[in-house]
């Protein structure tokens, strides 16, 4: 099956063609924002455009993990589509609620439907964060005004002028956490990498840094998702710099107006990275679900 899709690495010449059928989806996760998928594509990622939809898939030496469709969800014939396509027993991951109901009415007993809650994208509102105010931010607060107190520190917007600094402070956190022992932070990295050497060719992207004393100790990259919604893909900061975290979400989010809702990504199913998501008071999710094809 699938003879009829030719994946390929995802690049940079077909990217408005993915945003075109991005902005078609009638939920939008993280995981699937452009600047995400690419970033990624080192990783054995994949994608395939036929039917008017793009479809996305980890390879591995076994069998390789496919993700939801990109496109216009309500316009599919989704039993000719995925019956003509896929083989019995195909599984698809990640799959957004939206789709997953769409497909459960469409597909009904030929597929089985499963939670998938270390995915689920934990969403704020964002006047909420940029301001840490009320009882339950104050831990937050008081760890921001630790730092500002602490240190004689510099927040700037990232511009194609200062990659090479954020390159610098990428490779020293990698080292901290010895990313060459974990093919995970490994593989992040690389993603970091590419989207850095192409920051002035990501359409959305968005970036600031933490300096103390002229050295950059923190920074944040995200991406306009649109609606209002921002996404945080890579945040990093060196922990021997006190309430570093909390500072550059903080003072970045203050000083990257006009949004109403931030995309924190999701937990992995990590009790710790659980905790400080929920410590933020999300409002909610982007539910995502893992599907199977029965046939």
């Amino acid at each position: 099956m699938c003879e009829k899709l030719k994946f390929t690495s995802p690049s940079m010449e077909r990217m408005k063609e993915y945003l075109a059928l991005f902005e078609l989806c009638g939920e939008k996760a993280s995981d699937y924002s452009f600047i995400n998928v690419w970033g990624w594509s080192e990783w054995r990622f994949e994608w395939a455009f036929a039917d008017g939809l793009c479809w996305l898939r980890l390879a591995s030496d076994a069998e390789p993990v496919y993700w939801a469709p990109v496109g216009d969800w309500n316009r599919a014939d989704w039993l000719e589509l995925i019956g003509r396509l896929f083989a019995p027993g195909t599984v698809f991951e990640r799959t957004p609620q939206a789709l997953a109901e769409i497909w459960a009415e469409q597909l009904g007993k030929r597929i089985r439907i499963e939670k998938q809650r270390s995915e689920w994208e934990y969403l704020y509102n964002y006047e909420a964060m940029a301001s840490l105010s009320g009882n339950k931010m104050h831990k937050k607060k008081n760890k921001v005004n630790q730092f500002i107190k602490l240190y004689d520190y510099t927040y700037l917007p990232i511009c194609p002028k200062h990659i090479g600094v954020i390159g610098e402070i990428q490779r020293e956190w990698c080292e901290s956490r010895s990313c060459e022992e974990s093919a995970g932070l490994m593989a992040e990295n690389i993603a970091i990498t590419r989207v850095l050497d192409q920051w002035g060719n990501l359409p959305g992207i968005l970036g600031g840094s933490l300096s103390v004393n002229g050295k950059t100790i923190a920074y944040t990259v995200a991406e306009d998702l649109g609606n209002g919604t921002m996404i945080i893909l890579f945040e990093k900061g060196l922990d021997t710099y006190k309430g570093v975290y909390q500072a550059i979400n903080q003072m970045f989010l203050t000083n990257t107006p006009g949004f109403e809702t931030v995309n924190r990504g999701q937990d992995l199913g990590l009790l710790g990275m659980r905790q400080a998501k929920k410590s933020y008071n999300p409002i909610g999710f982007v539910k995502k679900y893992r599907i199977r094809w029965l046939g």
